[in-house]
């Protein structure tokens, strides 16, 4: 495979998804929190709460009418950019896309039509019950596309059939509580609906900084800064059953994201650090130029074991057989190559008609068979994503995270011992953390995605075996075309949203 086509190819893919999720996380948190919004004002019968849920709800709209542009384009790259891995893998891959769209999507617009059109048309109940469900089926979207990722990190319930060198699946239970995707989607579901009480709080405080709307952005960045203080905590449980999942399924990506290259027991958690630019495979130069590290923590993060062995980049591409049963990399890729031309002579012997050979052939394929995919790389090293990209993307992010706890903890504090408009300095930094959100979940993409290299399925399916056998001009000239228009829309949305905000609360 052409090695330009690969990396263009990755790189739409890349510019697509990172637009997309600009999107998606303010949708499934918004949501949640508009619906309690007008929960209150059925409940209580105050009209204040209901000008409040109008409010969040018309920007909700406006990000939502802008966010289907980038997750439909998305859908379609994996036919025109990635048709080899859509035909290996899409009759697994693809069911759960499509339950998405018909048991998710289908729910999600048809009562987002009530949800904004049907204020005074409809009874309060009925349309509280559209707001709910609107908020449930953006969350049940995230739930079956999480799914689908989630099998790309840790394949299961399926099986491999040598006649159509396609994967098929066999368990789809097992598909849908693969522990990895389970993990996944309630972590990144939280990232999202932290990233939607920053919106609340962020906006709630320019407000309060403006002297505007003062009662409503109060209520807003009360029930903003609770969400978010509680989703935070649920955050911080999620992420440690995400990174045990990563230990448990894909150790290369717990060693890139750690910096990790020796393996040893009791192993720390680098809590802040530098890594070492001239730092390579294999060789005897400090990792860390500089780092600050806490004892133990990752053992019992990754393993729920303080004396647990936490294999580096070293033990994983050169083996560690006499100890800890790790196997090389250039073991796992002669491995491979032998199912490789094991699968070639069962073909060629079913075409000849020789079952005798197919059947031996075929036994020989399935004995190797969980190393096919490293039959086509060809550099032990390769097995290792980048370093210094998932290490500093997995820290800002774990640092940004508990960052937002204490906003959320210092505003909802001083909101509810009515004193917040009196903090212009805390006022400021919930502003500008509403970028910081953006970016942190941004860079947990980031963790999941480059950690994942070289392997489109991981240890299945190289990227560079996933690609479509089209020009590279023709991925080119659409990246361009694309990001000129994702940034067009995403220019848009923030310049209607902006509007929309310097107008207030009280119009819409």
């Amino acid at each position: 495979m052409e090695e330009h086509l690969v990396d263009w190819s990755r790189a739409q893919f890349a510019l697509t998804a990172l637009y997309h999720w600009l999107f998606v996380p303010l949708t499934l948190g918004l949501s949640f929190i508009i619906a309690i919004m007008e929960t209150i004002y059925v409940k209580t019968g105050n009209t204040v709460w209901k000008e409040i849920s109008k409010f969040w709800m018309t920007l909700f709209a406006i990000n939502f009418a802008i966010g289907l542009a980038t997750g439909i384009i998305m859908e379609f790259e994996f036919g025109t950019n990635w048709s080899n891995y859509a035909w290996i893998v899409g009759d697994i891959f693809g069911a759960p896309l499509a339950i998405e769209g018909i048991m998710a999507f289908f729910m999600e617009s048809t009562f987002f039509a009530i949800m904004f059109f049907g204020w005074d048309k409809v009874s309060k109940k009925m349309h509280l019950l559209s707001t709910w469900l609107v908020a449930i089926g953006s969350n049940l979207s995230a739930l079956w596309i999480l799914v689908a990722n989630g099998w790309m990190q840790n394949p299961v319930g399926m099986v491999f059939n040598p006649d159509t060198a396609r994967f098929e699946m066999n368990r789809f239970f097992d598909v849908l509580f693969n522990p990895n995707a389970y993990s996944k989607f309630l972590h990144t579901v939280g990232s999202g609906y932290v990233m939607g009480a920053l919106f609340v709080v962020g906006i709630s405080a320019w407000y309060l900084l403006k002297n505007k709307e003062g009662v409503k952005a109060k209520k807003s960045m009360v029930v903003g800064a609770t969400f978010g203080l509680i989703t935070s905590i649920f955050l911080i449980f999620t992420g440690d059953e995400a990174a045990h999942q990563v230990a448990l399924n894909q150790p290369s990506k717990l060693a890139a994201m750690e910096g990790l290259y020796d393996g040893h027991r009791r192993a720390g958690i680098v809590a802040i650090g530098q890594l070492n630019p001239d730092k390579k495979i294999g060789d005897t130069q400090e990792e860390f130029l500089w780092s600050l590290e806490i004892p133990q923590a990752l053992s019992i993060l990754g393993f729920h074991d303080a004396n647990a062995f936490v294999p580096g980049i070293n033990e994983l591409v050169y083996g560690d057989t006499d100890e800890h049963h790790i196997e090389s990399a250039s073991d796992k890729i002669a491995k491979g190559k032998i199912a490789i031309e094991s699968l070639k002579a069962y073909k060629k012997a079913k075409k000849e008609a020789d079952p005798l050979a197919a059947e031996k052939s075929l036994a020989q394929f399935r004995a190797y068979e969980k190393y096919f995919g490293y039959g086509y790389l060809e550099n032990p090293e390769d097995i290792i994503p980048p370093v210094a990209l998932t290490f500093y993307s997995f820290h800002i992010m774990v640092g940004l995270g508990t960052w937002f706890f204490a906003l959320f903890f210092f505003l909802l504090y001083f909101a509810m011992v009515g004193k917040i408009e009196k903090q212009r300095m805390l006022l400021r930094l919930a502003v500008l953390s509403i970028p910081l959100g953006y970016l942190a979940g941004e860079l947990g993409w980031v963790v999941a995605e480059v950690g994942r290299q070289p392997w489109a399925i991981f240890e299945m399916l190289p990227v560079g075996m996933a690609t479509s056998q089209i020009s590279t001009t023709a991925v080119q000239t659409t990246f361009w075309l694309f990001a000129v228009i994702f940034t067009g829309l995403l220019i848009a949305e923030i310049r209607i949203m902006l509007k929309q905000i310097q107008i207030g609360m009280g119009e819409h």
